[in-house]
């Protein structure tokens, strides 16, 4: 089996799109189709089911695939070592969160700027859903989670620290002093980030336990504890979020604890050999949640 023809197939089948395969390996469609009949012919097999538009693996297919991708890491780790001269190189494509990026990973990202100038990181900012499934089908080699459940199917993750949460609003407001209940809270304007963050939906889920709830949402992190920060209302975000504006009292902690604990986690494609400069920062990323506490 030719390398070339590995590498498109394992891209074939991560997209499910000739076209789509094409385009990303920057060959006409042609050559993609031609190569992977080449790559039937030489193992006696199909790999794909033709399906109209559609194409799925089939059986065989399904067996190659964790191959194909093995064979092609071990490569690239191969070729690493050769030209590396010991010192960690190439490129990472990590998937990371607003809360983290500005708040938690700018230690890591001078480390790696200065310490290992070899590495390439390129950060995406995603969540939930979406960083989890770039990550299975390829698109991350690393992504950044936060989220109550620590076990993703097609995923492997390392369990960085617990993100403890606050319950955040405008100095003066009606609900501080003492431990609101629940049900305080829905008689309160109540702000949020997009669905599809873990602490807004698990947060959305506790209040609609009690009554139908709707949120003012707001795009990012900070858009949200500006309005806060404003009267607007209550908000619950990642406490190193709005750690700055609690100490110069902008903002005020309400004393209500979320009945939830999310947790921050890095995670890679399950069965995923990861070459010795992606392990380095899954290293390090440990290293330093550890010390941040």
């Amino acid at each position: 089996m030719e390398l070339r023809l590995l590498v498109t197939f394992e891209k074939v089948a991560t997209v499910l799109s000739f076209t789509r395969a094409a385009a990303e390996l920057s060959y006409a469609q042609s050559s993609v189709t031609s190569q992977i009949r080449a790559l039937e012919s030489s193992l006696g097999t199909e790999l794909f089911d033709r399906l109209g538009s559609r194409i799925q693996l089939t059986e065989a297919g399904e067996r190659l695939l964790p191959y194909a991708r093995q064979i092609l890491e071990l490569t690239e780790e191969a070729r690493t070592a050769v030209t590396s001269a010991g010192e960690p190189e190439g490129t990472l494509t990590v998937g990371t969160m607003e809360s983290l990026t500005n708040h938690r990973l700018p230690p890591l990202l001078e480390l790696f700027h200065h310490r290992y100038p070899g590495i390439r990181l390129a950060l995406r900012t995603t969540i939930g859903d979406e960083t989890r499934q770039a990550l299975r089908q390829g698109s991350y080699d690393l992504g950044f989670l936060m989220e109550a459940e620590t076990d993703h199917p097609g995923l492997e993750t390392a369990v960085l620290a617990a993100e403890p949460l606050a319950l955040v609003a405008a100095p003066g407001h009606p609900l501080t002093g003492a431990p609101p209940a629940t049900a305080d809270l829905l008689a309160h304007p109540l702000l949020a980030t997009e669905p599809g963050c873990a602490y807004r939906d698990l947060f959305e889920r506790e209040l609609t336990s009690v009554a139908p709830v709707s949120f003012m949402e707001f795009g990012t992190i900070e858009a949200t504890k500006r309005a806060a920060a404003t009267g607007l209302g209550v908000a619950l975000l990642p406490r190193i979020a709005v750690a700055a504006e609690l100490a110069e009292g902008a903002l005020v902690r309400l004393e209500w604890e979320p009945p939830f604990t999310l947790w921050t986690q890095l995670a890679w494609r399950a069965g995923k050999r990861l070459p010795a400069h992606a392990r380095l920062f899954v290293e390090q990323a440990r290293k330093l949640l550890a010390e941040q506490g």
